[in-house]
């Protein structure tokens, strides 16, 4: 019996963690086309962070979150959470009630249109619907995808949910990245990066990692082919010719910007007679400043090509749950939190150590011991 009401975190406005209030809120009834997910565990991103705090603008001295569509689709209150796992209870007029108990994974993406190649107004449960921080939610029926791999935990497959794989095999695919190519991956060690050095070896490219030395041996057994410290900018491009043979990079896939960006276009195109195709930059973060000052005649005369990658599309996703359910992709599952501990989870987030690698995941109270208790980060928050 599902109850009348539920556990959630609610965000009442844009600031700091203290706009995430735990409380008592209805239960949503599934409309038509929709199943009730009873919610496992939902993984947290740095996209809930900057969604809260405002710093989505698309303008000059913005605070807000991106509208792509248009309009403002964060409208408070709202239930953030993107990456959902859990198990269908309820399903709504048109969906087949043999779906009832599937446990599944949600492609997050809130679609402007049916078609399955494009998506150019992205948005997403959490940010223009209510998302996974509660102990339901409603989604449609076709997005949420039965994964039942007995060997994946529910906070290891929220771990491998959409917001930071198919991120990350969009920044791939939009670059045209082929096998055999050299590519660089910035900000390895978070969901994004790690979702992309998987991607990568499956798609037969050789990912470069870069992040710091205590994490090299993770990142290389992950499937990085070396990993490059960002302590050192200064020779960063000599080291990448150490690495690459004196090759250079074929495309760099970012999530740092700021500063750093000129640094990856000077990887990729020192040697132009050794390239065989255009240099490609996918850019799909800026953790290290979101300007970045480059001469423009640096990119058009060295024809650099870049690709702005927010979210992807229904083909990425239905690829990636297949490659999911077939196990050639492995959750990188760093820890968890209880859901009425979520300021908790943020502050340690944006404080994490040298330890930190891959996903937090965030767990309803009732579901804590039998899904998050084994993961636990509390103590060391």
């Amino acid at each position: 019996m599902t109850p009348n009401t539920m556990k959630a975190m609610v965000l009442i406005g844009h600031g700091d963690v203290e706009k995430l209030e735990y409380k008592d809120v209805p239960t949503p009834s599934p409309a038509p086309g929709e199943v009730l997910v009873k919610v496992t565990a939902t993984a947290k991103n740095n996209t809930d962070r900057k969604a809260r705090e405002g710093l989505y603008p698309t303008k000059k001295g913005e605070t807000t979150s991106f509208q792509m569509g248009g309009k403002p689709t964060l409208i408070f209150p709202r239930i953030q959470g993107a990456d959902i796992a859990g198990r269908v209870v309820a399903v709504g007029t048109g969906v087949d009630p043999g779906r009832i108990g599937d446990r599944g994974l949600l492609d997050f993406n809130i679609y402007g249109h049916n078609r399955r190649d494009i998506n150019l107004t992205p948005d997403y449960y959490g940010h223009g619907a209510d998302g996974g921080y509660a102990e339901y939610v409603v989604v449609p029926s076709d997005q949420f995808h039965c994964v039942q791999n007995d060997e994946l935990a529910d906070a290891q497959l929220a771990a491998m949910g959409m917001c930071s794989y198919q991120t990350a095999m969009h920044m791939l695919t939009s670059a045209h990245v082929t096998a055999g190519e050299r590519v660089l991956v910035t900000g390895a060690s978070g969901g994004v990066g790690t979702a992309l050095i998987q991607l990568c070896r499956i798609m037969g490219a050789i990912p470069f990692a870069l992040s710091t030395s205590d994490k090299a041996a993770a990142l290389t057994k992950l499937g990085a082919e070396s990993v490059l410290d960002r302590s050192d900018m200064d020779s960063f491009v000599e080291r990448v010719k150490a690495q690459t043979g004196g090759k250079p990079l074929d495309a760099v896939m970012d999530l740092v910007g700021g500063d750093m960006t000129d640094r990856f276009i000077d990887a990729m195109i020192f040697d132009m007679n050794a390239r065989k195709t255009y240099p490609r930059l996918s850019i799909a973060g800026a953790s290290g400043g979101n300007v970045s000052e480059i001469l423009w005649t640096r990119i058009y005369l060295y024809q650099v090509q870049i690709f702005g990658v927010s979210h992807g599309t229904r083909e990425e996703a239905e690829q990636l749950v297949e490659w999911i359910r077939g196990g050639q992709l492995k959750p990188v599952l760093h820890g968890a939190f209880r859901l009425s501990q979520l300021h908790q989870a943020e502050r340690y987030f944006m404080n994490r150590g040298s330890n930190y690698l891959g996903k937090i995941v965030i767990v309803p109270d009732s579901q804590w011991d039998e899904h998050g208790k084994l993961w636990s980060l509390e103590s060391s928050a």
